[in-house]
């Protein structure tokens, strides 16, 4: 079953984000055309736009974008009240596979939930196989998101 078309958002060769807005509006647009709860691996380096992507895909799945902030202390956000909850991870600050035990990440991954993980490639043999990988590239002033297979 297809997710959604990524391609009509985010083109094979990169969505150019000029502004933290264009960010927000791409994790938008996917939160509003998600058929289904999917994984999400968010990559790229400190600065990137990851937050703000999930700023915007919460926006687009109707969850409040203003409580969204970086889980990179709490590891863990919450936000149920969207068209499927969304839950927001970041594993920088992990050092094995077995911390991801501590965090629930095999409850969430059983759960019917929207996940945005945050250096998700720091584990990424822990992840469901059908994950999707997103990856945020700094260039000079801008930002440019492409979709891995």
């Amino acid at each position: 079953m297809q997710i959604l078309q990524f391609n009509k958002i985010i083109p094979d060769a990169g969505l150019l984000c000029l502004t933290e807005l264009d960010t927000h509006q791409a994790g938008f647009d996917i939160g509003m055309s998600l058929l289904r709860p999917v994984t999400m691996s968010l990559t790229g380096p400190l600065g990137a736009g990851k937050t703000a992507f999930v700023r915007g895909l919460a926006d687009g799945l109707g969850c409040d974008p203003a409580q969204v902030s970086s889980p990179t202390f709490a590891l863990v956000h919450e936000y149920p009240n969207g068209r499927w909850p969304l839950v927001h991870m970041d594993l920088y600050r992990l050092q094995s596979a077995a911390e991801l035990a501590g965090i629930g990440l095999d409850d969430y991954l059983a759960e019917a939930l929207v996940i945005a993980i945050e250096w998700g490639e720091r584990f990424e043999e822990e992840l469901p196989t059908d994950t999707i990988r997103i990856h945020f590239h700094i260039e000079t002033d801008t930002r440019r998101i492409t979709v891995k297979p």
